[in-house]
């Protein structure tokens, strides 16, 4: 019998969840002050064994939410085990959103990982060197669906006998990603009787039949909630623009800092990323991006790198393929992408204020993901459309779909941008957008492959053996990427419009790259996503 759980009004603290005392000193140095909703009901219920469908928004702490139960029981049962084991196993449909659920599974035993551990088996490395790490049995194995199905068939780790917990999380995404034959492979690896968590942020059909499969007599924890943070911390904005202004409009709001704090920008396709990446470098405006095509290892880099601060804007390719795999096997392309790859949904980028759709999002739940990045927790963001005549009808569909979540009758605030103000920008955009051709975004991705191999840790040995190759590649001729002219870095007074003048005077401080090797802490860079203010809402106008 299926049981429903509403939302009630009174948040307990973490202390009256009957947690061990090593959990709570963790949480507290993670600086939560009290469980979200999802955690609240969660957790009680995961704890006392039973199975939990767990259905919330993004942003709602649902990683932690099966986290910290499975956790209190392991540590509950380790008094009276006999022998390590394997006894939890999280399943994730991507590589980022594993090593992300591996990081916060690290945090919070923080204080009892001798008593804990846990691994990450999805990286891409031979199964032979993660065989060592399974031998020790540890408590806790996450892992994408066929990396397990991998280890399981190599007979490196097995579960009949000890396996007490199954979770799967970002379940609506597990059968689109094209797992399902690997899901019900893994179930034959497992006990009879296990205790079973999905975690996902729809109910989707792919979610109904994962259930069945998985889940015996579950709670479902659905909460009655709007999508996304509520108007009141996520503020949308749209901005008309067509595809020859965006990039002008995107020049000028960033150079102007009339956008501050840090700042996803999405766009439709691999191309677009580099294109848009390359245009912002000629202004001096540091970027990273984020896409399919990259390897496992610069993706997790590259969402590091931007939560740590290293960089403060992050482009990022949300292809639709990736979401509807069977796409990919109908339109063969020619570019090979990773199918544990996901950009928009499940990664945590860390306290986000600003995300920018430069290309609107094709429907309605590709806007909830894309914005669903920012307002994460109880930070407030800002998420801002460029919007083309083209793509109205798109963002008409996303209004007439969320404004009845809201009770609103208009989701879009207009982002009033006079584009003849910032004539000198138009200028200096246009001929900088020009500059970035269809040869300079292709060999300014062949550099980065250049620059992976360089970097490769499964290639050290062969270039130790061969020195000269790594020389040659090293010395290799120099792509010709887009020639950067250094007085475009600065915005002259004489294009700034007056309404403006007295903001140019206030620049970025300078990123201190020594205390970025520090790593700020969470706490740290909270206050700084607090302090700068996400897309002040300064408008040009006359």
């Amino acid at each position: 019998m299926e049981v429903e759980e509403e939302n009630e009004e009174k948040l307990k603290n973490f202390y009256e969840l009957e947690l061990d005392d090593r959990i709570l000193k963790a949480v507290a140095k993670l600086g939560w002050l009290e469980p979200t909703l999802i955690q609240e009901k969660a957790i009680p219920l995961m704890i006392e064994g039973k199975d939990v469908l767990i259905r919330a928004r993004t942003g709602s702490g649902k990683t932690a939410a099966f986290a910290i139960p499975l956790i209190q029981k392991i540590l509950s049962n380790k008094q009276r085990q006999r022998k390590q084991e394997i006894k939890g196993l999280i399943v994730a449909p991507s590589k980022e959103l594993c090593k992300q659920i591996n990081d916060v599974i690290v945090s919070l035993t923080i204080k009892c990982s001798r008593e804990v551990k846990a691994i990450d088996v999805s990286p891409q490395v031979d199964l032979s060197a993660q065989k060592v790490l399974l031998t020790e049995n540890p408590d806790i194995v996450i892992g994408t669906p066929s990396r397990l199905l991998q280890h399981l068939k190599a007979n490196n780790m097995k579960l009949k006998q000890s396996l007490e917990t199954l979770i799967i999380d970002e379940a609506d995404l597990v059968f689109s990603f094209g797992y399902e034959d690997e899901i019900k492979n893994l179930l034959k690896y497992l006990p009879t009787i296990y205790q079973a968590a999905l975690a996902s942020a729809t109910l989707s059909e792919d979610v109904t039949t994962l259930k069945k499969l998985v889940l015996h007599n579950p709670a479902i924890l659905k909460l009655e909630e709007p999508p996304l943070a509520p108007l009141s911390q996520l503020t949308h904005y749209s901005l008309a623009a067509e595809e020859n202004e965006k990039a002008t409009i995107l020049y000028a709001l960033l150079k102007l800092h009339l956008i501050r704090g840090k700042t996803i920008i999405f766009v439709n396709t691999v191309d677009r990323c580099y294109k848009l990446k390359l245009f912002l470098e000629q202004f001096g405006i540091p970027t990273c991006v984020l896409n399919s095509e990259l390897p496992a290892v610069s993706r997790c880099r590259a969402v590091t790198q931007f939560n740590t601060g290293t960089y403060e804007i992050i482009i990022a390719s949300d292809e639709k393929s990736l979401e509807e795999p069977h796409i990919i096997k109908i339109k063969k392309g020619k570019r090979r992408k990773d199918k544990e790859s996901g950009v928009a949904r499940g990664i945590d980028f860390q306290f986000v204020a600003n995300v920018i759709n430069f290309d609107f999002p094709p429907d309605v739940n590709s806007y909830i993901h894309r914005a669903g990045r920012t307002a994460r927790g109880n930070n407030e963001g800002t998420a801002l459309s460029f919007v083309s005549i083209r793509e109205r009808p798109l963002l008409e569909e996303v209004e007439a779909e969320l404004k009845h979540c809201y009770n609103r009758d208009t989701l879009f605030k207009t982002y009033q941008f006079k584009l003849e103000e910032v004539e000198g920008f138009r200028y200096r955009a246009r001929d900088a957008w020009k500059a970035v051709t269809r040869i300079a975004v292709r060999e300014a991705r062949l550099k980065e492959i250049k620059q992976e191999v360089l970097n490769c840790e499964k290639l050290k040995s062969y270039f130790n053996d061969n020195p000269r190759d790594l020389q040659s590649l090293r010395q290799d001729k120099a792509l010709h990427t887009v020639k950067l002219q250094p007085h475009l870095k600065d915005v002259p007074e004489y294009i700034v419009p007056p309404t403006l003048k007295r903001f140019i005077g206030k620049r970025k401080r300078k990123f201190n790259r020594e205390a970025a090797a520090s790593r700020p802490t969470a706490a740290k860079l909270r206050h700084q996503a607090r302090a700068s203010n996400p897309l002040v809402s300064l408008q040009i106008k006359k």
